[in-house]
């Protein structure tokens, strides 16, 4: 996909930019030293930011700030939907496993979705900063970034939360489950 397709129409701008205002009011918790109008003028000077933003709000992700980088002056968006959002469940780990099912083979994986979509899966310490601002992944779970080590040898991370602790457990990368997807996180400048 070239950059003129990862560019938000001024209709599709404003209907995205009152969504995230909205839930940016609503949960002041998540960004209590940020001011929604520095939000705005971040996003509509990113345009291919704003573009991966949309993308996580279209698969369900409910993207909303998270947080302030100071020394990078980034803003984070994370996706903060109640669960694993629903258009991005159902996938394995990246394509090597899709590539090494022979039967059964998902629609894809999380790795190159994430990727297409211009945003990077969690990591397992962003996956706890996140739990720190809410109750997230208490029915569904969500694949994390999973260290070299451990993807070499076949295996895949994810993470949810139950019983009001967040574990982190591995399965074949190869496994996908309609109650797993993953979460994404996206840096504007």
């Amino acid at each position: 996909m070239d950059i003129a397709q990862k560019i938000l129409s001024k209709h599709q701008e404003e209907t995205l930019l009152s969504i995230l205002e909205k839930r940016f009011k609503t949960h002041i918790n998540r960004h209590k030293d940020i001011r929604w109008e520095d939000v705005e003028k971040k996003l509509r000077n990113n345009p291919e930011k704003f573009w991966s933003i949309s993308e996580m709000e279209k698969t369900g992700g409910e993207p909303d700030v998270i947080g302030y980088d100071k020394n990078s002056g980034e803003l984070i968006f994370c996706d903060c939907s109640e669960e694993s959002p629903k258009g991005r469940r159902s996938l394995c780990y990246d394509r090597r496993a899709w590539e090494s099912r022979k039967e059964n083979k998902p629609a894809g994986n999380a790795l190159d979705m994430a990727k297409s979509m211009g945003i990077d899966i969690l990591t397992e310490q962003e996956y706890r900063e996140l739990q720190k601002l809410g109750s997230f992944d208490q029915k569904t779970s969500s694949w994390i970034k999973t260290p070299d080590r451990i993807r070499e040898l076949g295996g895949a991370l994810f993470c949810d939360r139950r019983y009001d602790t967040v574990f982190v457990y591995h399965n074949s990368a190869e496994s996908y489950y309609a109650s797993r997807g993953f979460r994404g996180i996206v840096r504007i400048k």
